[in-house]
This record gives structure tokens, C-alpha cells and sequence, in this order.
């Protein structure tokens, strides 16, 4: 027969049951710590690179490849064809202005000169006959003006005779009329000859003129020819080194050829190359940033950008403010970075693997012996720095190595 359990009883029953569903409870729960402890990565802290959220500056760059020159080069050509006779000096040789770098062979400069001083002889003679020819047709045709003008004269006596003696009676009209023709003929006559005079000076002095200007022509062409010859012996009028020389005697060169390079290698530039993609972005002024090693940067301007494009790149030259120092050597490689943007006093970050070239991405924050993973927003960026925008604060840790594999991973435990 069942017995009603006293209230005492059933509270104690009560009570040991809730203990037993705590105490599950707290075991389902202690697994599961266990397990995540288990599942969750950890990462060794002497294998991760990191660094502080700081403040400074961070300027945008663009990357371009470049090449030390020197700041001034000279490239001497030849003023003449001709054929390369003795090289004077080796490469590498201090050059002075005026010295003798290659002589080249002479003769047919000469004998073109030679040529060229003939024709002016002649060109000269025909001035000369020229005049005489010219003075002689004046003189005759100034002779038959005075003749006719003597028989204009004769011509209107005798119409004034012939006049007087129809006015006396003894002469007839008919007489007055052959007379006053003759007179009008002779006028006409004399009014040709008259033109005719004036045109012959203007054409001979035409005729002098052009004969001047080829004579003009002539010296000076004269006068070009020598200078070429007297520079035949190659020198150059920048001081500076000897970077490169034709050597190879007896080789023929035409006008206009280079023999030699000389190059002032106490002061330097850059010529640098860009992808034609980033060509926008590019104008003469900016300032630029010449990396030639670690610890070594060196500050400049761009100076000149060329207005074509040679195969997808761009190039331009930069001067540099210090472009004497020692570090410098031509056709030394360096990295150039154009500044295009500069941001002052922001939040930055080191740059490093874990840069992903977006403006958002997730990164790992240090906290109490773990990585806790947090999507922040990242703006421009250089080979040193990134600029932090938002979801980090100042003097946090960051891993900055690369933490792709773990970018789905909200946390990673660091020993």
C-alpha cells in the first residue's frame, strides 16, 4: 500500500536532482572549453612579426623603377664624314675642355674646302664681268638717250622754223605737219629710251643682288666647312669623364655620328620608369623619395616627363636635392617612389605581409595572450607605412605577418 512521502522527503528528493542536473551541466560545459582549447590554432609569439599602432606621417607613393645618371652628359658628334684616324684617350679618363679626344682624318674635309674656295673664285669673276657687262649697257644705252635727245632738240628748231617762214609766206602747212611728226617720233623715241634706261639699272641692279647673295652663300658655306675642319680633332667643352669613345680605327663615320660621351660624374639624376596605367597620377613638381639601399633614401623632384610611350612604361627624370652624395654611381639601380598624396599626423601602421591592398580587411589584435581577429579600414599606403582609418586605436599590437590561412578564424591563441 503506497504512503504519501512527507514534504521533507519530497524537497530533498527535489534538491538532489537539481544538484544532478548542475552538475551536468557544469561537465557539458567544461568539455566544451576543453574542446575549443583543443580546436582553436595557436600561433608561437617568437614566430610572428608585429607592431604598435602609432601616429605619424604617410604619404601615398607610386613605384617606379630607376636608373642613376649623371646630371650632365655631353654626346660628341662627328662634324664631318670621315674616318676614325688615333683615339686619344681611353674610357674612364678625366677629360679637360678642349682636349683632344679623337682625331679623325682631314683630307677630303680639306679638299672639299679646296672645292668650295675655287668656286668662290669664280663666283667672284662672274661679279666681275658681270659689272663690266652691266656698265657697258648703261654706257650705251645713256649714249643713245643724249643722241636722241640732241635730235628732239634739232627736231623742234626746225619746227619752229618751218613755223616762222608759213607765217611769212614763204613755206607751206604740209611742211609744218612732216615737221611737227618728225618732232613727235623723235619725242616718243626718247621717252623709250628713257624707260628703257631705267629698266636696264633695275635689272642690273637685280642682277648684282642675286650674284651677292650667292657669293654671301658661298662664304658661308665656306666659313662652315673650316669650323668643321678645325673640329675634326674631337674635344669636348664639358670637364668631366670619359664614359664612352669610338676606338674602332679606320671605321667610317658619317656627319652627325656619335664618337664620344663625356659625363660630369660629380652630380646626379634619375631616370625612372612607370607603367603608363599610373601615368595620370604623374606631374612634373611631385616630389619623390630615391631609395638606393637599406638606410639610404634620398629626397628629389620630378623634372620632365616624356611625352611618349615606349611599351605600356613612362619615363621621366627627377633631380635630387643632395645629388652629390656619396652613395651615388651612374647606372647605379635604385627604387623611386612618386609622392602623390601626404597625410600628416594620422594613424599608421608598419607595412608587411598582412597588407592586402584593400581599403578593408581583417587583421589580428594582441590582447591578453591572443590574436582576436577584427575587420578594419585601411587607406594609402608606402613601402614603410599604411594609414589606419578605423578599428584600431593608438598603441594597439598588430600581427603585420601574413595571417591569410587564418583569415576566417575569429581567434588564435599565442604562446
Amino acid at each position: 500500500m503506497d504512503r504519501v512521502l512527507p514534504p521533507a522527503t519530497q524537497r530533498r528528493r527535489q534538491l538532489r536532482g537539481w544538484l544532478w542536473a548542475l552538475a551536468g551541466l557544469a561537465a557539458l560545459a567544461a568539455a566544451g572549453l576543453g574542446l575549443r582549447a583543443l580546436v582553436q590554432p595557436s600561433l608561437r609569439r617568437v614566430d610572428l612579426l608585429t607592431a604598435p599602432v602609432e601616429t605619424g606621417d604617410v604619404d601615398a607613393m607610386l613605384t617606379a623603377a630607376g636608373t642613376i645618371i649623371p646630371g650632365r652628359e655631353a654626346v660628341i658628334v662627328s662634324p664631318i664624314q670621315s674616318t676614325v684616324r688615333r683615339v686619344a684617350l681611353a674610357v674612364g679618363a678625366r677629360v679637360q675642355p678642349g682636349q683632344t679626344i679623337v682625331e679623325l682624318d682631314k683630307d677630303l674635309a680639306a679638299s672639299t674646302l679646296a672645292k668650295l674656295d675655287d668656286e668662290q673664285l669664280r663666283n667672284q669673276n662672274k661679279n666681275a664681268q658681270l659689272g663690266l657687262a652691266l656698265a657697258r649697257s648703261l654706257t650705251d644705252l645713256q649714249a643713245q638717250q643724249q643722241t636722241q635727245a640732241l635730235k628732239v632738240s634739232s627736231l623742234q628748231s626746225a619746227l619752229r622754223d618751218e613755223q616762222h617762214l608759213l607765217e611769212i609766206g614763204g613755206g607751206t602747212a604740209e611742211a609744218v605737219r612732216q615737221a611737227e611728226l618728225s618732232l613727235r617720233t623723235a619725242t616718243l623715241e626718247a621717252q623709250r629710251l628713257s624707260q628703257q634706261l631705267a629698266n636696264q639699272r633695275r635689272a642690273s641692279l637685280a642682277d648684282r643682288r642675286e650674284l651677292g647673295f650667292t657669293v654671301s652663300m658661298q662664304q658661308r658655306s665656306i666659313q662652315e666647312q673650316a669650323a668643321k675642319l678645325r673640329q675634326a680633332d674631337i674635344s669636348s667643352q664639358l670637364p668631366g669623364v670619359l664614359t664612352w669613345v669610338n676606338d674602332n680605327l679606320g671605321a667610317t663615320v658619317q656627319a652627325g655620328d656619335a664618337l664620344a660621351r663625356v659625363a660630369d660624374l660629380s652630380r646626379f639624376r634619375v631616370r625612372a620608369t612607370l607603367a603608363d596605367s599610373y601615368a595620370d597620377q604623374l606631374h612634373p613638381g611631385d616630389a619623390v623619395l630615391v631609395r638606393l639601399g637599406p638606410g639610404t633614401d634620398l629626397r628629389g623632384t620630378v623634372a620632365s616627363i616624356s611625352p611618349a610611350v615606349d611599351k605600356g612604361v613612362v619615363t621621366f627624370y627627377a633631380t635630387l636635392d643632395n645629388d652629390h652624395h656619396p652613395a651615388l654611381r651612374a647606372n647605379l639601380r635604385a627604387d623611386v617612389f612618386v609622392i602623390t598624396r601626404a597625410h600628416r599626423g594620422v594613424l599608421r601602421l608598419k607595412n608587411g605581409p598582412f597588407y592586402q591592398g584593400g581599403q578593408e580587411q581583417p587583421v589580428f589584435v594582441l590582447a591578453g595572450g591572443r590574436a582576436v581577429r577584427r575587420v578594419v579600414r585601411l587607406g594609402d599606403s608606402n613601402p614603410d607605412y599604411v594609414q589606419v582609418l578605423s578599428g584600431l586605436a593608438r598603441g594597439e599590437e598588430v600581427i603585420v605577418s601574413d595571417t591569410k590561412a587564418y583569415a576566417d578564424t575569429p581567434a588564435l591563441q599565442v604562446q
